[in-house]
C-alpha cells in the first residue's frame, strides 16, 4: 500500500487540511518505531474507527530518564515503514527532534498522581515526557480517535485523564495485548533479551496469571499476593520493580470490595525492562473462551 511520508508538521498539517475539508476522519497511532505485530493490531484497529490513518514513528527524547537506553533505542525507520505498507496506514509522520521541540520550549505537560505511581516512581519524569509529546501529537495531528495499546496501562490512564482534563476531543482507544505463543506480551525492548532470558521471561506473565486466580479464588490478602509474586520473580532471576494489585479506573491500591482490577508488573530481565498487566472482574469467571492463555496458567502453582 502507498502511503504519505511527512517529516515536517507543515507537510503533516496540509494533508491533515485536506481530509477534514472533505469531513474525513482521523485516527492516530502514536510508536517509537521498532514496530512489531502489537503496533500493526493498533493500526488496524484504528482503520475500523477513522476513514483516514496517521502512524506516527519519533523517538521522544523527553520520556527517557539519565542512564537509560535512549541512544541505543532502536531506530528501524526503513523496516517500519516496510510493514507499515501492508497496513491500512495513510500516512506515516517521522518527525525530528527539532521539528517537534523548539529549543527555547518552556511548556511541559503532567497529570499529577497517576504519574507518580509504580513506572512513574522508578523513572522520573517519564510520563511528563509522555504527556507532553502525546499533548503535541494531538495538536498537530488533530485526530478524533488516538489508539494505544493496553500492556502500556500506566501510560493509557495518564493519557485518558489528560484529554479529559483537558477537554481534548479525542477518543481514546485501547486494544488489548498482543502476545507471543508463550504469552510474553511483545515489545520493542524484547530485542535486549539474550536467549536464555527469553525463555524465562514469560514467567513474569505466568505469575500475573497465578495472581490473578488467587484473587479469583477469594483470596483477599494482596499484599501477600504481592510479596509472593515479587519473591517468585527475584528467585526466576528477575529484578522486580513493582507487582501490584489495583484497581483498574484509577490505580489506587485495591481493597477487598473492589471489583474491576488490574495487576501491574515491571521487573528487569538482563539489560530489558518488562512490564506487563493482567485486567479482569472478580465476578467474570475464567473460562477457556476468554482466557486464550490458560496453558500458561497451570503452570503456577
Amino acid at each position: 500500500m502507498d502511503i504519505i511520508i511527512a517529516q515536517s508538521l507543515a507537510e503533516l498539517r496540509s494533508h491533515i487540511k485536506i481530509w477534514k475539508n472533505s469531513s474525513e476522519s482521523v485516527a492516530l497511532v502514536p510508536t517509537m518505531g521498532n514496530l512489531h505485530d502489537g503496533h500493526l493490531a493498533l493500526a488496524r484497529e484504528a482503520a475500523k474507527l477513522a476513514s483516514r490513518v496517521v502512524v506516527s514513528i519519533f523517538v521522544n527524547p523527553t520520556q527517557f530518564a539519565e542512564g537509560e537506553d535512549f541512544a541505543s533505542y532502536p531506530r528501524t525507520g526503513r523496516q517500519d515503514l516496510a510493514k507499515l505498507r501492508k497496513q491500512p496506514v495513510d500516512l506515516v509522520y517521522m518527525p525530528s527532534a527539532s521539528e517537534m521541540y523548539l529549543p527555547d520550549a518552556k511548556t511541559t505537560v503532567t497529570v499529577n498522581g497517576l504519574s507518580a505511581l509504580y513506572c512513574g516512581a522508578s523513572r522520573p519524569g517519564h510520563f511528563t515526557g509522555v504527556a507532553t509529546v502525546i499533548c503535541k501529537l494531538f495538536n498537530q495531528v488533530q485526530p478524533d480517535v488516538a489508539v494505544f495499546g493496553l500492556k502500556d496501562f500506566q501510560q493509557l490512564a495518564v493519557i485518558r485523564s489528560m484529554a479529559r482534563d483537558l477537554d481534548m476531543p479525542v477518543a481514546i482507544a485501547g486494544v488489548g495485548t498482543v502476545r507471543e505463543a508463550d504469552g510474553l506480551a511483545l515489545s520493542s525492548r524484547n530485542g535486549y533479551l539474550t536467549g536464555a532470558e527469553r525463555q524465562r521471561a514469560p514467567l513474569l506473565y505466568q505469575f500475573l496469571c497465578g495472581a490473578r486466580d488467587l484473587v479469583l479464588a477469594g483470596k483477599t490478602l494482596y499484599p501477600d499476593i504481592e510479596r509472593q509474586a515479587l519473591k517468585s520473580l527475584s528467585q526466576a532471576g528477575f529484578q522486580p520493580d513493582y507487582f501490584s494489585v489495583c484497581r483498574s479506573g484509577d490505580l489506587a491500591k485495591a481493597g477487598p470490595d473492589d471489583s474491576d482490577l488490574v495487576i501491574l508488573a515491571a521487573a528487569k530481565l538482563g539489560k530489558a525492562r518488562l512490564i506487563d498487566n493482567i485486567c479482569f472482574c472478580k465476578t467474570t469467571p475464567i473460562s477457556p473462551q476468554n482466557d486464550s492463555f490458560r496453558r500458561a496458567d497451570t503452570a503456577v502453582s
